[in-house]
């Protein structure tokens, strides 16, 4: 897994003129918690920050301003609902060497058996715990061949090693849905008789 530095600095500021103020300057505010320490305001660079999120569950490495290196990982993420910018993320302190549970997305590969059947996620992401410094980006699923009423079970998805699962093992993760029957046009012919007597 990925390991991001950021450089951060602390925020004496709160409220939402001091949040404007900061977004203004392409930077993102920020609160870094857990370990029972003191929530601790942030700024950080918005886009390099941006950057460090498109992977799922980054570990971010956080020079606070000079300051002893801080591991975090992202535990909440607001975006403007419009422009899908920043505006303010939670990240969770970690320690190396400790387990923590996150959610990871599932992939698939392969193809359904014939039939137009439809593959339905029901999990998008499947909750697992993991060493902090080493969670995996993904878990990939083959749906090879699977048919109509076939379904992928938490516990029949092979997981790194040191990772387990943080779910019911019989948790329903992929299911294969049968594709919807067309009338034939037999049957259609029928029901036009039928309407025009």
């Amino acid at each position: 897994m990925s390991e991001v530095k950021l450089t951060a600095e602390t925020r004496t500021e709160f409220g939402k003129g001091a949040a404007r103020r900061v977004r203004r300057d392409n930077k993102v505010p920020g609160v870094l918690y857990g370990h029972g320490t003191e929530p601790l305001h942030l700024t950080l660079p918005g886009h390099e920050l941006l950057l460090a999120l498109r992977t799922p569950n980054v570990l971010i490495s956080l020079d606070i301003d000079g300051k002893a290196n801080e591991l975090a990982i992202p535990k909440s993420v607001q975006r403007d609902p419009l422009k899908g910018h920043l505006e303010h993320v939670d990240l969770l302190l970690v320690k190396r060497g400790e387990k923590v549970t996150v959610e990871i997305p599932v992939h698939t590969e392969g193809e359904l058996a014939a039939g137009g059947n439809l593959l339905e996620h029901v999990l998008n992401a499947l909750p697992v715990e993991a060493e902090a410094t080493h969670i995996p980006e993904a878990v990939t699923v083959s749906v090879q061949g699977l048919e109509a009423g076939a379904s992928v079970l938490a516990k029949d998805i092979t997981l790194p090693a040191g990772v387990t699962l943080a779910v019911e093992e019989d948790a329903v993760v992929l299911q294969v849905l049968a594709a919807q029957a067309e009338e034939t046009e037999g049957e259609t012919a029928e029901g036009e008789e039928v309407a025009e007597a």
